[in-house]
C-alpha cells in the first residue's frame, strides 16, 4: 500500500491532509533556511520599505489630525482675503464660541534708515490668539509684553537687516520696536505658501502702519474654540452646517481641526502613494532573486521529490508540501519587513523629531499592514508558484533522468491560471489604492514592459551568444560561452539590474530637464520683480521712479483681486468630483483678474475674446487644460466669491497659459465690467535691461520701498534659488527612493552569483588542471561582466530615456534634455554592481583548491 492509498483509506482522510503537508513541510525546514536568504532578503526588503512608509505616513497624519486643535488655533477656521468680517458676520462667528481674529499678509520690512529692506510675512493678531498652544519667544517673553513693545521677529529676518531686540524697523509708515525674537506659533503650518520670515504685531500696530488699504491682498481669519475640550465630530459638523445657513454667501474658507490643512494632508497622502509604489518595484525586482531561489531549491530537491512520488505521492501533494516550505519561508521575509518598517517611525522621530513642525503620534494603520502583507505574500507567490508548479508536470523517473539531462517544462494551466490572477489582483489593488488610479495604471504598465525588455533582453543575448562564432582570443571565447551556458548569470542580471538601473535613469532625465528648465529658461524669459499691492492712482507715478532710476525698465500691470470658486455650473465645489492634480482650484481663494485684451504668454484656443468695451452679463475666460480636468466647456458658468459677494460669469473661452513664462496670467479672467468696480489694487511686473549692476537695482527699489512703503516687491530670481533648493531636494530623496530597486537588483545578482558558484568553480577547476593561469579566468570573467554590464545598461538607458520624455513632455509640460551625466552614471551603477558581487565569486571561485572538487566529482 502506497503512502497516498495510506492517507486515502482513513477515515478521517480530510482531516489528516493538511496538517501532513505541514508536517512534512515543517520537516523539510528543520535543516535552516540555507538556499532561501536572497529570498528572504528581497522579500523583506520590499515589504520593509512598504510597511516604513505605511507607519511613518500614519504616524505623520495621526499626530497631523490629534494635534489638528493646536495646528488649528481652535477647533475650527474661517479665513477670507480683501475683507474683514463686518459687525453683523462677527457677531454672529461670535455665538460660535471663543474666537481669535488674525489678519495675514505680505510686506517688506527695513531698516530705520531705509539702507536695506527684506520680504516679511506679517500677521496682526488681537488679544485673544492663540486660543490653543503657545507662541515661544527667545528668553522666555511673554507674547502681551512683546507686542505691546512693537513686533515679535524671526531671527532669520533679524540676522537679514542686521537688527536686534530692541532695535526699531520700518513696516509701511510706521517705525516699529522688535520686542522679541519669535521661536515658534502653533498655527503656522496652516498659513499659505510663505516667502519670507514671520513677523507678529498686534492689530493696533497694524493699523499704525498704513499697510491695510481697499483692495490690500491682506488674509482675514477667524479661528473658534467651541468649548474648553476639543469639539466632538458630530460638534464640528453641526458647526459647519451652521456656518453654510448663517453665512451662506459669505465667501469663507472653512477648515477644523480633523483636517488642518488639506494641503499637506494630500502632500502626505500622495508621498505615502509614491513611495508604496517604489516599494512593490523593488518586491518585484527582488522578484526573480525569489524565483531563482526557488528554481535552485527545487533543484536540489529532486531526489527528495522522486522518492515521494515513488512511493505514492501525488504531484498535488509535493507541490503542496514545497508550497507551504515556500510560504512559510516568505512568512519570515514578511516577518521581517514589517518588524523593521514598524520601527521607522521611532527612528524618524529620534533622528529629526525637532525639526518636524508636528510630534508624529506612534500608530499604525491597518491600511498600512494589509498593504504591506498584500504584496510580500502576493509577489511571493506570483514569483513561486512558476517554478514549483513546473514540478507537478514531471514524472519521478524524469526528475532522476533530469540529474543529467535537464528538460523544461510548463506547469499545468491552473498554475498559470492563477500566476495570471495573482498578477492581476496586485495590479487592481494598487490602483484601487492609490489617489490616481491614472497614475498607477500607468506605473504598471511601465513595469510589465521594463520586465518584458528585459527579459526578452536576456532571452536574446543568451541566444546570440550560444550562436556567435567564436574568436580566437580564448579568454573572451569563454566569455561568450559562460553568457550562453545554460545555468548562466545573463536572464538574471539583465533582468534585476535592469528595472532598477532604467528607474534610475528616467528620475535622473527628468531632474536634469526640469532643473535646466528652472535654472535657464525660466530666468532668461521671466520678469526681475512681482510688485503687490500697487494703488491704481500711484502706478504712473512709481513707473516713473523707476524708469528714472533705470533707463529701458519695463512695466506691466494688471489688476489683482483674491476670490474663492463656490460653485460650478450650480453644484457646490465640495459636492465637485475633481482629480487629484485639479482639486487645488477649488480649495482656498484664487488670484483674480479682468482684461480688456488676452494677456501676455496665453492665447485663445477655443471660443471667443469678448470685445472692447463689453458692458453685457459677467463672462469668464478660463485655463483650458484646468477646465478640461473640471469638466467645464464653453457655455458653462462659475460662481466665485469676491470680496464677500458672490459673482456668477459665463465661459466664453478657454485659454491655453504658458505659466513658464511668469507673465502675469490668472486661472479666471473676467471680462472688465465685471469686477473693475471692485477695491482692488495691481500687480506689477518688472523687467530690467540685462546687464543692470545689482547696486543700481537694489537702490531702486529701495527708493520704491520709501516712497510707496505699502508696496511688497519680490525679486523673481530669489524665489527661482528657493524653488529650485527645494526642488533639489525632493529629486534627491526620490532618487535616494529609487535605489531601493537597484538593492533589490544587487540581491538578485548576489543570489544568481552564488547559486551558480559551485557550477563556475568546478569549471575553474577543470581549466585550471588543464593549465589555464587566474590571469587568464580572471580576465575571462572580467569580460563576461562587463558584457553584462554594457548590454544591461545601455537598455536601461533607452528605456529610462523614453519614460523620462513621456512624463516630462506629457505630463510636466518641459522640453526633455538627454543628460551624459544621467548616461554616466547608469553605466558606472550597472558596472560597479556587477564587478562588486562578481569580484567577489571571482576571488573565491579563484582560491577554491582543486583536489576536493576533483574527488567529489
Amino acid at each position: 500500500m502506497t503512502a497516498a492509498d495510506t492517507l486515502n483509506s482513513s477515515p478521517n482522510a480530510g482531516q489528516v491532509r493538511l496538517p501532513l503537508i505541514l508536517s512534512i513541510a515543517a520537516r523539510e525546514l528543520r535543516a535552516g533556511f540555507s538556499g532561501f536568504r536572497i529570498f528572504i532578503a528581497c522579500v523583506a526588503l520590499g515589504v520593509m520599505v512598504i510597511a516604513s512608509v505605511g507607519a511613518v505616513s500614519d504616524a505623520l497624519r495621526g499626530g497631523f489630525e490629534r494635534q489638528g486643535e493646536a495646528i488649528l488655533g481652535g477647533d475650527a477656521t474661517l479665513a477670507r482675503t480683501h475683507v474683514k468680517a463686518d459687525e453683523d458676520e462677527r457677531a454672529i462667528i461670535d455665538t460660535f464660541g471663543r474666537v481669535s481674529e488674525t489678519g495675514t499678509m505680505r510686506t517688506m520690512a527695513r531698516r530705520p534708515d531705509a539702507s536695506d529692506q527684506a520680504l516679511a510675512e506679517l500677521k496682526a493678531v488681537d488679544d485673544a490668539y492663540p486660543l490653543v498652544g503657545k507662541v515661544e519667544i527667545a528668553d522666555g517673553i511673554d507674547l502681551k509684553d512683546a507686542l505691546a513693545k512693537g513686533a515679535v521677529v524671526d531671527p532669520a529676518l533679524l540676522e537679514r537687516l542686521k537688527l536686534k531686540v530692541g532695535d526699531e524697523m520700518g513696516l509701511g509708515d510706521a517705525r516699529v520696536k522688535v520686542g522679541g525674537a519669535l521661536k515658534s506659533e502653533p498655527d503656522g503650518i496652516t498659513d499659505r505658501l510663505t516667502y519670507g520670515p514671520r513677523v507678529l504685531i498686534s492689530e493696533a500696530t497694524l493699523e499704525k502702519t498704513g499697510l491695510i488699504k481697499p483692495g490690500t491682498l491682506v488674509r482675514w481669519r477667524y479661528a473658534v474654540k467651541l468649548g474648553d475640550a476639543a469639539a466632538s465630530d458630530s460638534e464640528l459638523l453641526a458647526l459647519r452646517n451652521r456656518i453654510d445657513s448663517e453665512l451662506p454667501d459669505s465667501g469663507f474658507t472653512v477648515a477644523d481641526r480633523r483636517d488642518p490643512s488639506p494641503q499637506v494632508t494630500r502632500t502626505l497622502e500622495r508621498l505615502r502613494q509614491f513611495l508604496t509604489l517604489v516599494g512593490l518595484t523593488s518586491l518585484l525586482v527582488g522578484g526573480v532573486g525569489i524565483a531563482n531561489a526557488v528554481a535552485t531549491f527545487i533543484d536540489r530537491r529532486r531526489k527528495v521529490i522522486a522518492t515521494m512520488k515513488s512511493i505514492g505521492a501525488t504531484s498535488r501533494m509535493v507541490l503542496g508540501i514545497f508550497l507551504a516550505e515556500v510560504l512559510a519561508v516568505a512568512a519570515v521575509g514578511v516577518g521581517i519587513g514589517l518588524a523593521l518598517g514598524m520601527l521607522a517611525p521611532f527612528v524618524l522621530d529620534w533622528l529629526f523629531g525637532d525639526l518636524l513642525p508636528i510630534a508624529a503620534e506612534m500608530t499604525v494603520t491597518p491600511l498600512s499592514i494589509v498593504t504591506a502583507l498584500v504584496y510580500g505574500f502576493g509577489v511571493a507567490l506570483l514569483f513561486t508558484l512558476w517554478p514549483l508548479g513546473r514540478v507537478e508536470r514531471v514524472s519521478a523517473s524524469m526528475l532522476f533522468r533530469d540529474e543529467v539531462s535537464s528538460e523544461r517544462t510548463l506547469p499545468r494551466p491552473w498554475v498559470i491560471v492563477s500566476t495570471l490572477g495573482i498578477a492581476l489582483a496586485l495590479f487592481a489593488f494598487a490602483a484601487l489604492t492609490s489617489d490616481s488610479q491614472r497614475i498607477a495604471i500607468f506605473f504598471a504598465i511601465g513595469l510589465v514592459v521594463v520586465f518584458a525588455v528585459f527579459y526578452a533582453l536576456g532571452i536574446a543575448v543568451t541566444w546570440l551568444a550560444r550562436r556567435v562564432p567564436r574568436p580566437r582570443y580564448p579568454e573572451l571565447s569563454l566569455a561568450i560561452a559562460n553568457l550562453g551556458s545554460p545555468g548562466g548569470l545573463t536572464r538574471s542580471v539583465v533582468l534585476s539590474l535592469g528595472a532598477g538601473l532604467s528607474l534610475l535613469v528616467a528620475v535622473s532625465l527628468a531632474d536634469a530637464s526640469l532643473v535646466r528648465e528652472l535654472q535657464q529658461r525660466l530666468p532668461s524669459s521671466s520678469p526681475d520683480y512681482f510688485v503687490l499691492d500697487v494703488p491704481k492712482d500711484d502706478f504712473a507715478a512709481m513707473r516713473g521712479l523707476i524708469t528714472r532710476q533705470i533707463p529701458g525698465a519695463v512695466l506691466d500691470e494688471a489688476p489683482m483681486l483674491r476670490g474663492r470658486l463656490v460653485r460650478l455650473n450650480d453644484v457646490p465645489v465640495e459636492e465637485v468630483k475633481a482629480p487629484p492634480e485639479a482639486q487645488w482650484v477649488l480649495n482656498g481663494d484664487r488670484g483674480l483678474s479682468y482684461s480688456d485684451d488676452v494677456p501676455a504668454g496665453s492665447r485663445v484656443v477655443e471660443g471667443e475674446w469678448w470685445p472692447k468695451d463689453y458692458d453685457g452679463e459677467p463672462l469668464v475666460s478660463f485655463e483650458a487644460e484646468l477646465a478640461k480636468k473640471l469638466g467645464l466647456k464653453l457655455g458653462d458658468t462659475v460662481t466665485v466669491n469676491v470680496l464677500g459677494r458672490n459673482v456668477t460669469a459665463k465661459i466664453t473661452s478657454l485659454r491655453e497659459v504658458h505659466w513658464e513664462s511668469l507673465a502675469i496670467n490668472f486661472v479666471m479672467l473676467f471680462s472688465p465690467n465685471t469686477l473693475r468696480g471692485a477695491p482692488h489694487n495691481l500687480l506689477v511686473t518688472v523687467s530690467l535691461p540685462p546687464g543692470t549692476p545689482l547696486s543700481t537695482e537694489g537702490d531702486a527699489m529701495r527708493e520704491v520701498a520709501r516712497a510707496y512703503p505699502s508696496m511688497t516687491a519680490i525679486r523673481v530670481k530669489d524665489v527661482l534659488v528657493m524653488v529650485n533648493d527645494v526642488f533639489t531636494k525632493v529629486m534627491t530623496a526620490v532618487r535616494a527612493a529609487g535605489s531601493v530597486t537597484l538593492i533589490a537588483g544587487a540581491l538578485v545578482l548576489a543570489g544568481a552569483l552564488a547559486t551558480a558558484q559551485r557550477r563556475r568553480i568546478l569549471e575553474a577547476v577543470i581549466l585550471k588542471t588543464l593549465g589555464a593561469t587566474r590571469r587568464r579566468i580572471l580576465t575571462a570573467h572580467f569580460l563576461e561582466y562587463l558584457i553584462l554590464a554594457a548590454v544591461t545598461a545601455l537598455f536601461a538607458v533607452g528605456l529610462g530615456a523614453l519614460a523620462a520624455s513621456i512624463v516630462v513632455t506629457q505630463l510636466m509640460h518641459v522640453p526633455f534634455v538627454f543628460s551624459v551625466g544621467a548616461v554616466a552614471l547608469a553605466l558606472a551603477v550597472s558596472v560597479g554592481l556587477v564587478f562588486l558581487f562578481g569580484g567577489a565569486g571571482t576571488w573565491a571561485i579563484l582560491r577554491a583548491p582543486a583536489v576536493p572538487y576533483l574527488r567529489s566529482e
